[in-house]
């Protein structure tokens, strides 16, 4: 007797990304929703991925930053959110193979950080369980390649903060058009920053982009 099947799209989608599935059913798990009624849902592989996940990154930024412990806890942390984790998933193309019940896809779970976050995680429990801790480690470092490699002092001041955000286990900023001034071939931007616990930041540009940008950057400045 055969255990539940995945659909052709998703086991292409898995050899796409490198993955064989000698169980089907262990994937499946890993990529169903409890909204589904399955008795097997991806919570228990979520819960050994997340560890996982957190031993790999670190095992990296070991061996490749050379920081302060405190440092290596904040980069550990941005790059462990669940944030990061759904950015992830939806840069691999994970949203359309979840098995989701009518009412979570209706409510637009597909596109759920926590439920993106969630399954990105059990996928890497189920790769653990079925290829190991090396094998599954490799593809953390392979798909975490960019954000890994990626120096704070280059990045786009947005994304740095949201990383910062991420890094001291804070919300992630809100941004807030506070005026916009001037004529049309000549107009300013004023935008504020802020983070729910520990403050704001105020800047000006061009643009909103602009200015949103420079609030980042001067939030960055005065709390980072």
């Amino acid at each position: 007797m055969t255990g539940p099947a995945l659909a052709p799209e998703t086991r292409a989608w898995l050899a796409d990304l490198g993955i064989e599935p000698k169980s089907e059913a262990l994937w499946l798990e890993a990529l169903t929703h409890g909204s589904t009624g399955a008795e097997a849902n991806y919570e228990r592989l979520e819960f050994l991925g997340d560890r996982v996940l957190g031993l790999s990154i670190a095992e990296w930024l070991h061996r490749n930053e050379t920081g302060p412990e405190g440092k290596l806890s904040q980069r550990l942390n941005a790059l462990v959110s669940r944030e990061m984790c759904a950015g992830i998933a939806r840069r691999i193309g994970l949203p359309e193979h979840i098995q989701l019940g009518k009412q979570a896809r209706e409510d637009g779970g597909s596109d759920s950080d926590n439920i993106l976050g969630d399954v990105m995680e059990a996928l890497l429990g189920a790769s653990f369980v079925e290829r190991g801790f090396e094998v599954t480690r490799d593809f953390v470092w392979s798909t975490w390649s960019k954000s890994l490699t990626s120096a704070g002092k280059h990045k786009h001041p947005k994304s740095a903060l949201q990383e910062w955000a991420a890094g001291n286990k804070r919300r992630m900023p809100e941004y807030q058009l506070v005026e916009r001034s001037g004529p049309d071939h000549a107009a300013r931007f004023t935008v504020k920053v802020s983070i729910y616990g520990v403050g704001e930041a105020t800047a000006q540009g061009s643009s909103k982009q602009d200015a949103e940008k420079a609030a980042a950057a001067a939030f960055m400045e005065k709390f980072g």
